[in-house]
C-alpha cells in the first residue's frame, strides 16, 4: 500500500501521526498498539510512520532519501520486524521449516535490550507481530497470548516504559483482549478499520447446522461428532467462522421474533467464546462438545 493509499484509507491516523512527527520534539507515543482485522494494513501503517520518523528530507510521499528507500524496501537497519521468524538468530534446535517456532522468544527480547544499549543516528522502530511462515512472503498475523507470551513481554516491560530516546515500539493484534494487560496499559491504542470485504460464507457448516434449533437434546453428541468430522479436513477456526456466519444470517431474518433473536445472540456469543478457547490451544473435542451443549441444551 502506497503512502497515498494510506492517506486515503486512514486519513485520521495519518494526520494524527504526521502532526506529532512534524513537531520539533517528534511527539508521538513510544509504545503504539494497532488492533483490527486488517493486520497487513497495520504493518504498512507502522512502516510508514517509521519512514516519517527517519526521513532526512521533507517527508513527502515520494521522498527518495536513503532512509525512505530503505524502509520502502524493508531493509532499514533500525526498523525491525519482531516475530517468531524475524529478529532471531537461527539456533541449533531450529528446523529448516521452522516447525519448532511457536512464539517470540526471551532471547529475542534480550537481543532488543542489548541493541538499545548503543546510541543510534536513526529513530529505531520495532514492529511486534506474528507471521504464518518465514520470509518476505510470510503473511502478517496478530499477536496473542500464545505467540507473545508473558515471560517474553515481562523481559521488555521496563524497556517499554522507559525506552531510549528515539525509539518506538509497535504491537499488531486483532483484538486488544488478545494482548497482555501489561502491554495494553503501556501503549497508546488505535483501532485500524478494515477496508477489506468480510467473508460471510457458511457453506462448510450449512448441512450440519441446518435445523439445530429444533435438534432433540439427546442428539447433541451427534452434532458434536459431525462438527468434529469437519475439523479433520478444515481448521477449527474455519469451522467456527462458518458457524458464526450461519448464526448471523439467521439473526438477520429473525427481526420480528425477540425470543429467537435472544437465543441466536447467545449462540453467537458461545461461538465467540469457542474461538477464544481455540486461541489458547485447548483440545478441539472439548471446545466443540462444550459449544454444542450450549447451542442445544441452553434454550
Amino acid at each position: 500500500m502506497t503512502t497515498a493509499e494510506l492517506e486515503q484509507k486512514y486519513p485520521f491516523l495519518m494526520k494524527y501521526f504526521r502532526g506529532g512527527i512534524e513537531r520539533p520534539d517528534k511527539n508521538i507515543a513510544h509504545c503504539i498498539l494497532f488492533y483490527g482485522e486488517n493486520l497487513q494494513a497495520q504493518y504498512e501503517l507502522a512502516l510508514e510512520i517509521a519512514r516519517l520518523l527517519n526521513c532526512t528530507k521533507d517527508r513527502t510521499p515520494d521522498c527518495d532519501c536513503l532512509n525512505c528507500r530503505w524502509i520502502r524496501e524493508n531493509k532499514h537497519p533500525a526498523v525491525q520486524t519482531v516475530s517468531k521468524y524475524d529478529y532471531v538468530e537461527k539456533s541449533a534446535t531450529d528446523t529448516e521449516d521452522g516447525t519448532n517456532k511457536k512464539a517470540i522468544k526471551i532471547e529475542q527480547a534480550r537481543a532488543i535490550k542489548n541493541s538499545l544499549l548503543t546510541t543510534s543516528d536513526y529513530h529505531r522502530v520495532f514492529i511486534f507481530c506474528d507471521k504464518d511462515k518465514e520470509g518476505e512472503d510470510g503473511k502478517i498475523l496478530g499477536l496473542n497470548f500464545n505467540n507473545f507470551q508473558e515471560a517474553t513481554a515481562n523481559a521488555l516491560l521496563k524497556t517499554f516504559e522507559e525506552p531510549p530516546e528515539g525509539t518506538t515500539f509497535f504491537f499488531l493484534t486483532k483484538n486488544k483482549t488478545d494482548m497482555l494487560a501489561t502491554i495494553v496499559s503501556r501503549a497508546q491504542c488505535f483501532f485500524v478499520p478494515s477496508t477489506e470485504s468480510v467473508n460471510r460464507d457458511y457453506s462448510l457448516v450449512e448441512d450440519v447446522m441446518e435445523g439445530y434449533l429444533e435438534l432433540p437434546r439427546n442428539d447433541v453428541l451427534d452434532l458434536c461428532d459431525r462438527l468434529t468430522a469437519l475439523t479433520k479436513e478444515h481448521e477449527l477456526d474455519e469451522v467456527l467462522d462458518g458457524m458464526q456466519n450461519y448464526l448471523c444470517t439467521l439473526l438477520k431474518t429473525s427481526l420480528n421474533n425477540p425470543m429467537l433473536r435472544l437465543k441466536l445472540i447467545k449462540d453467537i456469543t458461545a461461538v465467540e467464546h469457542a474461538k477464544q478457547e481455540s486461541k489458547l490451544k485447548m483440545d478441539t473435542a472439548s471446545i466443540l462438545e462444550t459449544l454444542c451443549f450450549a447451542l442445544v441444551l441452553e434454550r
